[in-house]
């Protein structure tokens, strides 16, 4: 299970990096809806946190 979460973590971290970058209206991802909306700026960043948190604490688990 400690793996699990820690891949979990990695895959939140990838697609919020996803989110914040099209909310910064990037062109580095296609455009779409949420491109140039600071909602999925928001949205990403917490997910960017929780993402990493819960690797973080399934890498450091006994």
């Amino acid at each position: 299970m400690r793996i699990m979460g820690i891949v979990m973590g990695l895959v939140l971290v990838l697609i919020s990096s996803v989110w914040i970058l099209q909310g910064f209206n990037s062109q580095l991802v296609p455009q779409s809806f949420m491109t140039g909306s600071r909602l999925w700026i928001v949205i990403g960043v917490l997910t960017f946190v929780g993402g990493s948190a819960l690797a973080r604490l399934n890498w450091s688990r006994r």
